[in-house]
């Protein structure tokens, strides 16, 4: 047999001996007798089997089984005598190990163990197992949705014919914020059936930069979903690009990443909705202040639209953020607070001077204004000159958000956590006077401000049967506090200007399988129509939404 080959083999059958041992259950009770005598014979049958296959020869088993046993005569010579009890039995005392613990040594032995054996096989063979360097993740969600509208609410011909310059409901909902679908309905109950499909393919490339893709159902016109709406005919379903992109970590303390990814800072559904995608650069840095305390800064640019000459200017995003995630106490208790700036560039609206019936081919809203992936809650005006029949909407206020996160997880009764979050957003942007000079129009409502907290109580991961956990929140979502377009996308159905709460929870029924439920209630904060010197209109619009998954990951 080839020598290269048969250490190969020796090794690869010692890596899953190791492995196979450190994944069995860590014993942590007095009576651990039985369990060692069951692992003892379990190892000298692996060690059997190996010398009959001829991987391992006898002398050396032999030899290494000797070893073993005198440093183990040795260490029992040098132990202190076992406490005795008064009934004359010995008293066993076991360190508390966390769950959670527990499992990251065993993976961690493992991915060690098993990354040894690969070395060995490309010093040996001069060859790299390709399927090793390629990961597959992804997830899929079916849902049925109940919305219930008050029927007290306002009607949709109302906001249509109360003030044609300012609104926060633009084409009453608009169409890119309710899933590509217009919808003027403010009054009648409505419910859908949708599914969620994600899926995307990482490469190692090397040791340092990783690559994926991902795919996803959805449309283009939606950015803070990728559900698909069942009830086409049995027609087929389009995917889109949802990942692309390339990262460096050329260590744990260091990582760059371009192209289209996840969310890459820590935040909540606030601000971010929760599948919303960033696309740009990003890069963070993790220094570790003590053992108990670890950093992390992370910064990006976000181009929003591409500029092109006498047509579109650039429009962006730059986000910083810095925080730390501190353990406390003996268990896994961890405290993590972050503090963000986000700011836009190019995103307000400006007034058309020109009107599309002159000589002027190209109106100012398409130069430097247009808003096409809004959903509603921001406060708009009309952009358009006043002899021009065409409504477009632009934003009256800039955006320049201040986000303070934070989150506690309390871990004293693992595997059950308790875990506290709270989000704060203001728009440090937010003039009236500034959107008065930009809309003509005096607004005197609308909110800079929005705040959320959350607690859940159970697992901290629903991973596997019984799991569970259950969660409430409450929430306030000023109309200009966040940009509309990015925020949660189902509380109200979607956008800002909004109040109220969420109540939730999530049982496994399989391994990477679970149940979910969740009753969202909200209620206007301010009028859909912004009050102003001209107008006052106070609108209703209370919508609770109940929404029933069957979630599973892979």
């Amino acid at each position: 047999m080839n020598p290269k080959r048969w250490h190969c083999r020796r090794t690869a059958a010692l890596a899953m001996s190791a492995a196979i041992f450190f994944s069995l259950p860590l014993a942590a009770h007095a009576d651990e007798r039985e369990d060692l005598e069951k692992l003892r014979a379990t190892v000298l049958g692996l060690i059997d089997v190996l010398i009959k296959s001829g991987v391992l020869p006898r002398d050396k088993a032999d030899t290494m089984m000797k070893e073993a046993e005198a440093r183990a005569n040795t260490r029992l010579a040098a132990a202190p005598l076992p406490v005795v009890g008064p009934d004359g039995k010995k008293i066993v005392r076991v360190a508390y190990v966390p769950e959670a613990v527990k499992t990251q040594m065993r993976e961690q032995i493992k991915s060690e163990v098993l990354a040894e054996a690969r070395n060995d096989l490309q010093a040996g063979m001069g060859t790299i197992d390709a399927a090793s360097r390629f990961q597959i993740e992804g997830d899929l969600r079916l849902r049925a949705e109940h919305t219930y509208l008050d029927p007290a609410n306002t009607a949709a011909s109302a906001l249509r014919n109360a003030e044609p310059d300012l609104t926060r409901a633009p084409d009453l909902f608009g169409s890119a914020g309710n899933g590509g679908v217009r919808n003027s309905n403010t009054q009648q109950d409505t419910e859908r059936s949708r599914v969620r499909a994600r899926v995307a393919l990482l490469a190692k490339v090397s040791d340092e930069f990783t690559a994926g893709i991902g795919l996803a159902t959805g449309n283009t016109s939606n950015p803070t979903s990728t559900s698909q709406t069942l009830g086409t005919s049995f027609n087929k379903y389009s995917l889109g690009i949802d990942r692309a992109f390339v990262r460096y970590e050329p260590s744990p303390l260091f990582s760059a990443t371009g192209g289209r990814f996840r969310n890459p800072f820590f935040s909540t559904d606030l601000v971010w909705a929760d599948d919303l995608n960033f696309e740009g650069v990003a890069m963070t840095l993790k220094p570790k202040f003590s053992n108990e305390v670890n950093g992390f800064f992370t910064a990006g640019w976000f181009p929003l639209a591409s500029e092109v000459p006498n047509q579109t200017s650039g429009r962006s995003l730059l986000g910083l953020q810095g925080g730390f995630d501190m353990h406390l106490g003996q268990k896994e208790n961890r405290l993590k607070f972050g503090t963000a700036l986000y700011q836009y560039r190019g995103i307000e609206g400006i007034q058309e001077t020109v009107s599309t019936h002159t000589t002027s081919p190209i109106p100012d809203y398409v130069t430097r204004s247009e808003y096409v992936t809004r959903q509603k809650g921001n406060t708009l005006f009309r952009l358009n000159a006043i002899d021009d029949t065409a409504t477009n909407w632009g934003l009256a206020s800039e955006f320049r958000e201040l986000n303070l996160t934070a989150q506690l997880n309390v871990a004293q009764f693992d595997p059950m956590h308790v875990i506290v979050t709270a989000d704060l957003v203001k728009n440090l942007s937010f003039d009236r006077a500034a959107m008065a000079a930009r809309s003509g129009r005096t607004i005197t409502d609308g909110k800079a401000l929005g705040y959320m907290g959350r607690v859940q109580v159970g697992s901290p991961q629903v991973a596997r049967r019984g799991d569970w956990n259950v969660h409430f929140s409450y929430r306030y979502l000023g109309s200009d506090a966040v940009v509309d377009a990015f925020t949660n996308s189902d509380f109200g159905l979607g956008g800002t200007n909004n109040k109220g709460f969420i109540l939730g929870g999530n049982y496994g029924i399989a391994r990477n399988t679970w149940l979910s439920a969740r009753w969202l209630s909200s209620d206007l904060i301010d009028s859909m129509v912004p009050a102003n010197t001209t107008t006052n209109l106070n609108t209703k619009y209370s919508v609770d939404v109940l929404q029933l998954d069957l979630n599973t990951r892979f």
